[in-house]
């Protein structure tokens, strides 16, 4: 196969609401992953802010609007602080499993109630089992999904309280989709404790960075991202270091012709 022949094609969405910010809409630039190059073509785009979803690779391509900004964790500098170590110290009984990427009962049972307790009437809500076997296993690139089980009694598997769909990159740990027991009271912070445990991961396999996606400045949402310091955003420039200034930089606004459209 050629370097011309294994070119990627890319395609444009229609613009459509925006999830993040109200009153913008968004696009998206994509191409498919398949073929025996697709970890190489996956880890590229990565590097470049892409994600993956399923057997597609995507990134934002909104006009007038550079709002979302990918963003991954400098894993091998990484020092939690008082909160992340309290955090590390509480789940530090949890069964952590790297399974292959095989859809369970369980894990989609936990998936729904995730997504009852955080994002009712998303975009996700309607997921029904295929769907999450989909998602799951039409992965084109080296994937795992990621378990967090209460401890085993007498030989029976503990609870699953958390998962994440993971995929393993040339420089790093790509978290694709976590979901967790967000509404019980027992287990606080999950989320936080799953991305926690990925950098541990990443920093013990020597891989450099976890990425966690799009920070999208003024959404409360996305805030959260932030938190594991250093990390680094991608800029016109390249990657670099966030700083507290950068947290505070104006988001470029509409246009007026955009914000009547």
């Amino acid at each position: 196969m050629t370097a011309l022949s294994r070119f990627p094609r890319f395609f444009v969405t229609s613009p459509s609401p925006c999830p993040y910010l109200p009153g913008r809409q968004e696009r998206k630039i994509f191409t498919e992953l398949s073929g025996q190059h697709a970890g190489e073509l996956n880890d590229a785009l990565g590097r470049i802010g892409f994600r993956r979803s399923q057997s597609v690779a995507y990134r934002p391509s909104c006009a007038n609007c550079t709002a979302c900004v990918s963003v991954r964790v400098v894993a091998d500098q990484f020092q939690p602080n008082a909160t992340q170590r309290k955090l590390l110290k509480r789940y530090g009984d949890l069964e952590v499993t790297a399974c292959k990427p095989w859809a369970t009962e369980e894990q989609y049972e936990l998936l729904h109630r995730y997504l009852n307790a955080r994002h009712p009437g998303g975009g996700m809500a309607a997921m029904d089992d295929n769907d999450y076997a989909d998602m799951v296993e039409q992965s084109p690139v080296s994937s795992y999904v990621i378990e967090y089980r209460e401890p085993s009694v007498n030989g029976v598997r503990g609870r699953l309280v958390g998962a994440c769909i993971t995929d393993r990159q040339a420089d790093g740990l790509s978290m694709i989709y976590s979901f967790f027991v967000a509404d019980d009271e027992t287990r606080p912070g999950m989320g936080n404790y799953i991305i926690l445990d990925h950098i541990l991961r990443a920093r013990d396999a020597g891989l450099p960075y976890v990425y966690l996606g799009y920070w999208v400045k003024g959404s409360e949402r996305m805030a959260y991202k932030t938190r594991y310091r250093p990390i680094e955003v991608l800029g016109p420039n390249g990657w670099s270091l966030l700083t507290d200034e950068d947290e505070t930089f104006a988001m470029p606004m509409p246009s007026k012709a955009r914000a009547l459209a």
